[in-house]
């Protein structure tokens, strides 16, 4: 059978122990037959934590022609398939096209400004929007432009699914099984007294319908965090999210669990 990647950038972190493993996994790729490649490359390998993989998508701007593939020297690693005990597994896997490919929706922001100013990103995990100077934001949400609330608290975080586990989760919301395909909309402290409530839990919905953010007049300066990098923008007229047509493809090995996953990361003890 003939071998469907050939080609593969690697896309370490800056410690020593990436380090270590990019020299180990070099080698390895080399002895089987793989080239070691800077650009054009079937495949792209993360060497770190799940940082180093968003960064490693990012870089490639999202391409959906890549695979993608994390071998975990951190310690999250959830988007990280590859333990280091079993790079020379993955390597004959990936010579025998041992493996499956999951497709992720990207999720596509767009935040507007009253003065005409349109800027566009593209996340895998999540968008934290809060006010700038940290006070109260208030914040009206619609989904598909039907009015849900309007919100008042610390902030709103917007996550995929696969983003269910990382931030998302340190804010109460819940976890989405990675197959299933949604947008969550947590609340970050959101009030609650006997005259006001907001929407407590987190909300699940299909990632193909548009979820909008509209600040009040007190809440138009805004700090935006779109996996995990932030910026500031001013006079914020609305954000909108939604994850449209635009796709990455991870490579996953024929034994991935998303269950075990859950399980080794959250539950077992180390």
């Amino acid at each position: 059978m003939k071998r469907l990647i050939n080609k593969i950038k690697l896309f370490p972190n800056d410690n020593e122990k990436s380090k270590e493993i990019e020299k180990t996994l070099i080698e390895r790729l080399e002895l089987a037959n793989f080239e070691i490649v800077d650009s054009k490359y079937d495949l792209a390998i993360a060497i770190g934590g799940d940082g180093s993989f968003l960064r490693m998508v990012k870089n490639n701007v999202f391409d959906s022609e890549t695979y993608y593939v994390g071998i975990n020297a951190g310690t999250l690693g959830f988007l990280q398939e590859i333990s280091i005990e079993d790079i020379d597994v993955f390597i004959e896997r990936l010579n025998n096209n041992d493996y499956t490919i999951q497709t992720i929706g990207v999720q596509e922001t767009k935040i507007s400004t009253t003065d005409g100013n349109l800027s566009r990103f593209f996340s895998l995990n999540e968008i934290v929007i809060r006010d700038k100077n940290l006070k109260t934001a208030k914040l009206n949400i619609e989904i598909d432009n039907e009015f849900l609330e309007k919100y008042i608290g610390d902030g709103i975080l917007v996550s995929t699914s696969i983003g269910s586990t990382a931030y998302n989760l340190s804010f109460g919301g819940s976890i989405v099984y990675d197959d299933l395909h949604t947008l969550q909309i947590t609340p970050i402290a959101p009030l609650n007294t006997k005259s006001y409530r907001d929407v407590l839990n987190s909300i699940i919905i299909p990632e193909y319908r548009a979820i909008t953010i509209k600040p009040t007049d007190e809440t138009k300066n805004l700090l935006i965090s779109v996996d995990g990098e932030s910026n500031f923008y001013d006079n914020v007229e609305e954000i909108r999210t939604i994850v449209r047509n635009k796709k990455i493809k991870c490579l996953r090995m024929s034994n991935f669990s998303y269950a075990r996953k859950i399980n080794e990361k959250f539950l077992t003890e180390k």
